[in-house]
């Protein structure tokens, strides 16, 4: 215990604190006790700071707000719903295949949910949207129970739980693209969740700001796992919502002190740990830990016995104590001090056992929540101490395999019924029957009534919004026409764009534009002053630039999102933006800037979430391709964002040379997105190198959108049989493909047609369904795939070259018609000038011409002599290493 040499000194101490709280109020108290640390801190007094309190309820018991409702009928309604999601999960692997499921962590957590269901959980109304709740993702079987209850599903949608595949059934874990009008977000990628909720909160706080949308008393519930909390992403941005003061966030921390393996902090206490770290990030922090069962024994711990004894146990004893029931924590807990044994001497080991933990006592839970809901200033996190299993006894409750439970013998379900009360016969419990009550009974009424009191059912989900009346394609006109004589890059392009865009009355308001930090390298800083930078707290501050045209400036109503260095945080701001058209029936057009090799490869998950979740936006890989970089190096030189980008179904992606090019692909995009409701977006790579933009050719829109058109065609003089080859290029490559027929025409009189590819994944995805078309109708005639059609009266063998990994164009290998042979940027990037760089690459016009020849000779236009001249004139090293291999 403590160790005082003057028990009176500091008796007398306690006593002036108690009276000056009982006689001047606790902010009184606080005010005081920080003057002395202070004091204490100026006198070179090394204090013993903390940011954690002691492990017990944050809210004391004189301070709680007290549930309206039904005690007994809100429990009985809980049971009903554990023991559904129980018979679901047990059901679906009796059947053949064993699809699995998991019911322990939403056992833990029903009493979380129950209560926010039943007082929270706003569905919304004719004056403001619903709240937004993340759901665990483990815990879907509960949330589908209490959907059943009420009327929303039946039994045979609940038999079909992890059946997907007919589209009839109910997803494994929250998914809207399987069910898009039940669920919103995807969150069972651990720590996608709180991510994706702190910028949903931030995004939302924005869109109030620019009095876009009325926020009213919207929140973002995000329900989260102990253990997830170990993933980067669940708590690498909560220093924002601090920052932001994003009080209408709230996170609920279901801390059952379990991962899937075995505990999560044994050795520590991850209540006390997360508290620390959300405290420090200026968050409003609530323990939960004890129900009310323990309120007369804090009461009668005077001394601080027992509380010394909770703060000196770690999570693992906590799981054995209730693994191994009363007796166990009679000994080896309330046994460790005579005074604390003196405690409970009157209590029965029953007694003791009816001790719960704060997450499962709705009481406590409400009252959290109460306080979260009306908490200004701050957003909350809300640490409840639950147990995984809970209600599962000696099959699982406490037990480091409660997460993989999923059978449960008859002597267990008997259990698991008797325990909760569940109107079931013996013989009828082989069958795991549901049950739901008529729905006149007084449980379904009060549940409706609840619901009803908050707007309705929930979760639910809008697919669309009212579309959106998209400008004509010639509001692009500066790009359209060229840039004549000016070398410009398709980045700079792409600025234009943006400022066209943004002052259109129509949708200009809709842009939002997206940067982690990299606004100045793209040419965006034109933007800071003409749209403003958004901040909570507009600019405190005079910027350092404010003499200059293009100053840095911050305002409450700016539309840029400078999320700062964080991909994951601007990608998760993105997402936000790119479902309010769902969340908030206001859809927005946000255009997120990166350095393509940081966007896929770095945000990957969080872009498969995107799909899901249906997301509608404009991805922009700035200083794409491996070569067009210079000065960089390895890390930062993309050379396979278009194949990651291929992996994402929903995912539309382009490589544009030209600024025209971008311009049709932007409003191609935006129509099909904004007035058509489709659930894609798109991935657009930019270049930073300057080159004159030429005006658009006529014709030519429904070949970029498709992937590929015909640019132009180099021919050659005085020769009646002249060899003839089809070049294909795109992005960065493209003007060297270019350089590359003059060369032919003029070095070796070969001409040729030169093709802009936009997509080379647009061509795969066309040659893909067609192929599957035909395979699936045999008796009909057969299709063509665009590129077929383009190139199959074309004269010549092709010759694709990109800057990307060989694998980007080689995959539409199968519908070219003839002979072809591809060039990319195989290997390690690595800092040069961009002649060098494409050189070692293999890329650049002269193993262009190189590539040509060799195709040719194939075919017995050239003589092999040629190719071996084309290599002495341009100083091609044959024994050169394999750029792949260096």
């Amino acid at each position: 215990m403590y160790q005082d040499e003057d028990p009176i000194e500091t008796q007398e101490w306690m006593e002036a604190l108690d009276s000056l709280i009982e006689n001047e109020g606790l902010e009184r108290a606080k005010f005081i006790m920080e003057r002395l640390s202070e004091r204490a801190s100026r006198d070179g007094t090394q204090l013993p700071y903390s940011i954690t309190t002691p492990f017990r309820n944050t809210i004391p018991v004189t301070q709680e707000s007290r549930m309206p409702g039904d005690l007994f009928m809100e429990r009985r309604i809980r049971s009903l719903i554990r023991w559904n999601a129980l018979a679901m999960v047990l059901r679906a692997n009796k059947r053949p295949g064993e699809l699995g499921g998991h019911v322990s962590s939403f056992s833990s957590a029903a009493t979380l949910y129950d209560v926010g269901f039943n007082y929270f959980f706003n569905a919304g109304n004719e004056k403001q949207e619903s709240d937004s709740v993340y759901f665990q993702g483990h815990s879907s079987p509960g949330i589908y129970a209490r959907s059943y209850l009420e009327g929303r599903f039946e039994e045979e949608h609940l038999d079909k739980y992890r059946e997907e595949v007919d589209g009839n059934g109910l997803s494994s874990y929250p998914h809207p693209w399987l069910m898009p009008d039940y669920w919103e977000f995807p969150t069972v990628s651990m720590g996608l969740g709180p991510i994706q909720a702190i910028y949903q909160a931030h995004v939302m706080k924005y869109l109030h700001s620019r009095e876009l949308i009325d926020m009213g008393d919207r929140h973002v519930w995000c329900f989260i796992g102990d253990g997830e909390c170990d993933e980067p992403e669940t708590l690498g941005a909560i220093a924002l919502a601090g920052r932001e003061k994003l009080d209408n966030l709230i996170f609920v921390i279901n801390c059952n002190l379990q991962r899937l393996d075995g505990p999560v902090r044994g050795n520590g206490k991850i209540i006390q740990e997360l508290e620390g770290v959300f405290r420090g990030a200026n968050w409003n922090v609530l323990k939960v830990v004890w129900g009310r069962m323990w309120d007369q024994l804090f009461e009668r711990d005077t001394d601080g016995v027992m509380q010394h004894a909770m703060d000196e146990i770690c999570d693992g004893e906590l799981q054995n104590y209730k693994s191994n029931g009363p007796a166990y924590t009679r000994k080896h807990f309330f046994g460790k001090y005579p005074e604390l044994a003196k405690l409970v001497e009157d209590m029965t080991d029953d007694d003791i056992n009816q001790l719960n933990r704060g997450g499962h006592d709705p009481y406590k839970v409400y009252a959290a929540y109460h306080n979260a809901v009306h908490n200004k200033g701050k957003p909350t996190v809300i640490l409840a101490h639950t147990i995984k299993g809970y209600g599962f006894g000696a099959a699982g409750e406490a037990q480091n395999t409660a997460h993989s439970l999923k059978k449960m013998d008859i002597e267990g379900l008997k259990a698991f019924r008797d325990r909760f009360g569940i109107p079931l016969k013996d013989e009828e419990l082989k069958d795991v029957p549901y049950y739901r009550p008529a729905p006149d009974s007084p449980e379904m009424v009060y549940m409706k009534k609840r619901r009803q009191e908050l707007g309705g059912f929930y979760p639910k989900r809008r697919r669309d919004s009212q579309p959106l009346q998209i400008p004509k394609v010639d509001i692009f006109s500066n790009l359209l026409d060229g840039s004549g004589d000016r070398e410009i890059s398709t980045t700079m392009a792409f600025v234009r764009l943006l400022t066209s865009l943004s002052k259109d009355k129509r949708v200009g308001k809709r842009v939002v534009p997206i940067v982690p930090d990299e606004a100045r390298t793209f040419g965006m800083e034109g933007m800071f002053r003409q749209m403003g930078i958004y901040t909570s707290e507009g600019q405190k501050y005079t910027p350092q630039d404010r003499e200059q045209i293009m100053y840095y400036k911050e305002d409450k109503q700016g539309q840029i999102l400078e999320e700062g260095i964080t991909e994951d945080g601007s990608m998760a701001a993105w997402m936000a933006c790119a479902t309010s058209y769902s969340t908030n029936d206001f859809p927005l057009i946000p255009f997120y800037s990166f350095y393509s090799m940081f966007g896929f490869q770095r945000v990957g998950d969080l872009a498969w979430a995107s799909c899901d979740i249906q997301a509608r936006g404009f991805l922009m890989g700035g200083t794409s391709g491996r070569t067009t970089l210079n000065g960089e190096g390895l890390q930062h030189q993309d050379g396979h964002s278009h194949i990651l980008a291929q992996t994402f179904p929903s995912c539309v992606s382009y490589d544009p040379t030209y600024a025209y090019e971008l311009a049709v692909i932007v409003h191609d995009g935006m129509k099909r997105m904004y007035e058509n409701n489709e659930n894609v977006f798109y991935y657009i790579t930019l270049l930073n190198e300057n080159y004159q933009q030429p005006a658009m050719p006529k014709g030519v829109e429904d070949g970029i959108v498709k992937g590929m058109y015909q640019l132009e065609s180099v021919e050659t003089k005085g020769r009646k049989k002249t060899p003839r080859v089809q070049l294909l290029g795109c992005g960065a490559i493209l003007n060297e493909v270019r350089a590359a027929a003059q060369l032919l025409k003029d070095d070796f009189s070969v001409a040729s047609d030169v093709w802009s590819v936009t997509s080379f994944n647009e061509l795969a995805r066309d040659g893909q369904h067609v192929d599957r078309w035909n395979r699936l109708h045999p008796d009909d005639k057969a299709k063509q795939p665009y590129i077929t059609k383009c190139l199959e009266k074309q004269k010549g063998p092709v010759v694709a070259s990109t800057d990307y990994m060989k694998l980007y164009a080689d995959q539409v290998r199968r519908w070219i018609p003839t002979e072809y042979e591809v060039l990319g940027t195989d290997g390690y990037g690595r800092s040069d000038t961009r002649e060098r760089l494409r050189s070692f690459f293999e890329v650049d016009r002269y193993h262009v011409v190189v590539a040509a020849l060799t195709a040719l000779s194939r075919e017995g236009e050239v003589k092999q002599d040629q190719v071996l001249e084309a290599m002495r004139k341009y100083g091609i090293d044959r024994n050169k290493p394999n750029p792949l291999k260096v």
